[in-house]
């Protein structure tokens, strides 16, 4: 297997349902402690944060 081939299985599974679903997992995960942590005051911020990368990362 070459370079090619590996780089194209990578970008395969990094678009996959299954990885869309893992970085949705993480980051809802993510946000949830951050807001426990501040206490709801930064809620808009933290979901503002959480969807800004999702767009970045996942496919949503």
């Amino acid at each position: 297997m070459g370079l090619e081939d590996l780089t194209k299985k990578a970008s395969e599974a990094l678009g996959s349902d299954k990885a869309e679903e893992i970085s949705d997992k993480t980051l809802n995960t993510a946000a949830g402690v951050a807001k426990k942590v501040t206490g709801g005051k930064a809620d808009a911020t933290i979901d503002s944060v959480r969807d800004a990368a999702d767009r970045k990362i996942g496919r949503d």
